[in-house]
């Protein structure tokens, strides 16, 4: 397998020394593009190459191929580069069957993959846990290979993870009612390398080349989707933006001694939640969506006691923030500004003014708290 190339954060991570892996969701992609093309063709392209969100076209060593009737399976190993990943070696499989013209895709959760069972995830209840980005990598790879070799582009698409359900047992899955499997993750296709002394490191070198540019606003992001919307709101350069991840604290605390005119904070509604609740660290293994303090927080929006118990049971916190928008309660908002109120208090009065920015998982803005502090 191939290495990929590209800045930001892979440029960050030659500075640590740190190897970057791929994502079950390219992995997925990838499995699929050579089957679909020995479907068409007679013959596994090996390595495949795929061609990412961001522009990296990673080449892929096959680790299982077969053939037969109108069906091809392709099966690839998942590197996570240094990153110490549950799903690191997991053989992650697509098999590609032909469907009469006009059926589009269509997506099969196969043994190792799961379903989702309760609502509040990206995807309707029932659907193989496939997130959207894979998915619309699959499509987009399934047409240029109908392109290039004469097919309709009409398949059903069944992914599958060898032992998936039981590794799937130490993720979060179960809790999230993602059952029978490991979700198919990613949005760039990368592996960021998990360090914290490497990220934070990273961090607080954003900041400083911030500053040393002149910049007066600059944006902690926890990942590339909300480093899209700040970019869409304020016109951000790249140099203002600050890779936080799930390191909220530690954009806080270096932000204190360093400070900057305004910090945006920008990030999913469920992980900022976490950050309004007082918790720095925002991984899902560290911390998790407390639905008490959403149901609080809710009742102080004007909820009733009714949406309130239904947002303190809520299966996840994007489940939570639907229930409480369908009855005009903004529940965005006011994480956003308890998100803001901590923030402010972890900087302990130093001349930085600072707005948050809750987002769900296609971009938009569900939450938003106007500056305050300096």
């Amino acid at each position: 397998m191939s290495a990929a190339t590209g800045g930001g954060r892979e440029a960050q991570l030659k500075h640590t020394g740190l190897r970057p892996g791929w994502t079950t969701g390219a992995c997925a992609p990838a499995a699929t593009t050579a089957a679909y093309t020995a479907l068409l063709t007679g013959e596994f392209p090996d390595p495949v190459t795929i061609t990412l969100p961001k522009g990296q076209t990673p080449a892929f060593a096959l680790a299982a191929e077969s053939l037969s009737g109108g069906s091809a399976m392709a099966g690839i190993v998942k590197d996570a580069g240094d990153d110490p990943d549950v799903t690191h070696g997991a053989l992650v499989r697509a098999t590609v069957r032909l469907l009469p013209a006009g059926s589009g895709v269509v997506f099969r959760a196969g043994p190792g993959v799961g379903t989702v069972t309760r609502p509040g995830l990206p995807l309707d209840v029932g659907e193989p846990a496939i997130n959207p980005v894979p998915r619309q990598m699959m499509r987009d790879h399934v047409g240029v290979v109908a392109a290039r070799h004469g097919g309709g582009g009409d398949v059903e698409i069944t992914v599958s993870v060898d032992h998936g359900e039981e590794i799937a047992r130490s993720t979060w899955n179960p809790r999230l009612g993602i059952l029978g499997g490991l979700s198919i993750l990613g949005t760039t296709g990368i592996v960021v390398p998990y360090s914290c002394s490497a990220w934070i490191d990273s961090i607080r070198r954003g900041v400083d080349v911030a500053r040393a540019a002149g910049r007066t606003h600059v944006a902690g992001c926890t990942g590339s989707t909300s480093e899209k919307t700040v970019v869409a709101l304020y016109g951000l350069p790249e140099d203002a933006l600050l890779d936080m991840g799930d390191f909220a604290g530690a954009v806080l605390k270096y932000v204190r001694r360093h400070p900057v005119e305004r910090l945006t904070l920008c990030g999913g509604f469920a992980k900022l939640s976490k950050l309004a609740a007082g918790h720095l660290d925002l991984h899902s293994g560290r911390s998790q969506v407390d639905k008490a303090f959403l149901a609080e927080l809710a009742r102080q929006g004007g909820a009733d006691e009714v949406l309130a118990a239904e947002v303190a049971a809520a299966n996840t916190g994007l489940a939570a923030l639907q229930m409480c928008a369908a009855q005009g309660v903004p529940l965005g908002d006011l994480v956003a500004a308890a998100a803001r109120d901590q923030a402010l208090g972890v900087l302990r009065g130093a001349p930085v003014a600072v707005d948050v920015v809750c987002i769900d998982r296609a971009g938009a803005v569900v939450g938003q708290a106007e500056p305050r502090g300096a």
